[in-house]
């Protein structure tokens, strides 16, 4: 099992450009087609403006503003990538509502890659839940990325959020060309006593089926008491020098709303390290 095709997510983030390095490297390590999706949609404009100017010329203005904007991102994909050496590269464009067309997109891939909200970044067009809206909708993996921080290597050493939930499980498996590849693989279980889903040796039959697939793997335990669990698990991985975390995404969806399980909302907002993520 291998990751072959990866997408990795173009904006004008100040990040865009790590993201777009880090992804490279990824297809190269694993020999996968890499594309690169961009998402601009067009800034509304008020209806008073196009009174005033007059909406023939304000679109026609628009169309030029973003094939500018398409031609400056290909071009940086394209240097990018042959510069890592990823002779397996290819350049989209999508202008439909985000969510949507990343979700298209990706589902003909094995691995999504998305960098985290950053809310300070004044050229970020991406809503701050954005992120956690394409791993509900996209029914893939999705690597996140940090908004801060250098990332040389993910997926050596890695910190498997376990709680025997159907999301734990499916990103236990979509995550295991990482898994197999790691150097350490720990297998954690938070507060297992609050579930009977654990059995009586919390995360030790988790570990066995991925000792049985090859992985080099450590399972334990631990109890948080009445730290937010989110927060804990990024204190173990700072612990455990983790370069990857995976985990379950919990959520709901109504139309055009997201909510999202508190340790999901918690490790979404406040990352330190990559997260492989599954719904």
């Amino acid at each position: 099992m291998s990751f072959k095709t990866m997408v990795v997510h173009l904006d004008n983030d100040r990040r865009c450009a790590e993201r777009i390095e880090l992804a490279a490297k990824l297809a190269l390590e694993f020999d996968a087609h890499l594309t690169g999706l961009f998402l601009m949609r067009e800034p509304e404009i008020p209806n008073y403006a196009r009174v005033e100017i007059g909406t023939e010329f304000l679109e026609g203005r628009l169309r030029d503003w973003q094939q500018r904007q398409i031609e400056r991102m290909s071009a940086e994909f394209s240097q990018r990538t042959a510069q890592a050496g990823v002779t397996g590269a290819e350049f989209r464009f999508d202008d439909h509502w985000p969510v949507d067309a990343i979700a298209t997109h990706a589902r003909y891939a094995d691995l999504l890659i998305l960098g985290q909200t950053d809310r300070d970044d004044e050229n970020s067009l991406m809503e701050a839940a954005f992120p956690g809206q394409a791993v509900l909708a996209c029914g893939r993996p999705v690597l996140l990325i940090p908004s801060v921080g250098a990332y040389p290597t993910v997926g050596k050493r890695v910190l498997v959020a376990w709680d025997a939930g159907r999301e734990a499980a499916r990103a236990v498996t979509d995550a295991l060309p990482f898994l197999q590849r790691a150097a350490k693989v720990t297998v954690l279980a938070v507060n297992p006593e609050t579930s009977i889903r654990h059995g009586a040796q919390p995360g030790a039959d988790i570990g066995l089926f991925l000792a049985r697939h090859g992985v080099r793997v450590e399972a334990t335990e631990s109890h948080a008491g009445d730290v937010d669990v989110g927060a804990w698990l990024l204190s173990r991985a700072f612990d455990l020098e983790a370069d990857l975390i995976v985990m379950g995404g919990y959520g709901h969806s109504r139309v055009r709303e997201m909510a999202f399980g508190g340790v999901t909302r918690t490790i979404l907002g406040e990352m330190t390290v990559p997260v492989l993520m599954s719904h």
